[in-house]
């Protein structure tokens, strides 16, 4: 908004410098001046305040493209350049983008430990999808920290609001479950959520179709260990993460708000990137 005040009053301070000398002009093609000099720098100084016009104006033109792509949203605006594996979960490189990602992505937040989480990985430098269960975001405080983590630069995901199995509920029930989150999440944030993942991993025919059909991308994982009781531990947790034979190209890594997950996520991801893989931006992942 300041550029633009300040380009409008340039233009209206030059549109005013202008008219004495358009003034000056018209007299002089009625009374032309004999100092043929004064004439060609009247005509010079027209010109030059011309282009100047000119370039402010394509200068404000620019100006307002940008500032249309930043209301717009970052991601509507960026090519995607991976896409998931409807077989497998696993993410695939569009052309030639890097192979050798991976994916991280945090289920049942914000419970306790995602903020915390969120910070690790943002201190990391690297990006993770939080997936959100709607009812863990039923107090302000929680609406807080779900707004925080969004604005760390974290993408939130739909995870139902009460992660009841899918398969077990009728599909009046499981558009409840889904499009109620949506809301409440798009009512925190400011925006819907671009990713969904069924509770349990138990995607039905209904809400794979109510996904695609609100523009969001269904998810399930590659692997993932910290709900096993051998792993509820942050050394075992790291060690099977980074060592696990489940580990190739574009794995989608399934994590949870768990305090032993957050204790082992900092050498996980270190674990990861010493192994030779990228930590996927999730705005880089489109649709199939």
């Amino acid at each position: 908004m300041m550029k633009k005040w300040i380009i409008t009053s340039m233009l209206l301070f030059l549109l005013s410098a202008c008219s004495p000398a358009l003034d000056a002009n018209e007299q002089s093609s009625e009374q032309p001046s004999s100092d043929p000099a004064k004439n060609s720098q009247t005509d010079q100084e027209s010109e030059n305040q011309s282009n100047q016009l000119s370039e402010i104006t394509e200068g404000e033109e620019e100006i307002n493209e940008e500032m249309d792509e930043g209301v717009s949203g970052d991601h509507s605006k960026v090519t995607p350049q991976y896409y998931v594996d409807s077989t497998n979960y696993s993410v695939k490189p569009i052309d030639d983008a890097e192979p050798s990602v991976v994916l991280l992505t945090i289920d049942d937040a914000p419970d306790k430990y995602a903020l915390d989480m969120a910070k690790i990985l943002k201190e990391l430098n690297v990006k993770a999808i939080f997936f959100v269960n709607g009812h863990f975001i039923e107090t302000e405080e929680k609406k807080a920290v779900l707004k925080e983590i969004h604005d760390m630069g974290f993408p939130i995901g739909n995870h139902t609001m009460t992660h009841k199995s899918l398969n077990s509920i009728t599909e009046e029930d499981q558009y409840e479950e889904i499009m109620t989150l949506n809301d409440r999440i798009e009512e925190i944030i400011g925006e819907k959520p671009r990713f969904f993942r069924a509770p349990f991993g138990g995607n039905t025919d209904y809400a794979k179709d109510l996904a695609a059909k609100e523009g969001m991308i269904l998810m399930n994982w590659t692997y993932g260990y910290d709900w096993e009781p051998g792993y509820m531990e942050a050394s075992a947790l790291k060690d099977i993460m980074i060592n696990t034979e489940a580990l190739s190209n574009g794995a989608n890594l399934l994590m949870h708000d768990r305090e032993w997950t957050k204790d082992a996520l900092s050498e996980i991801v270190i674990g990861l990137q010493n192994k030779g893989y990228k930590i996927l931006d999730p705005d880089l992942i489109g649709n199939e």
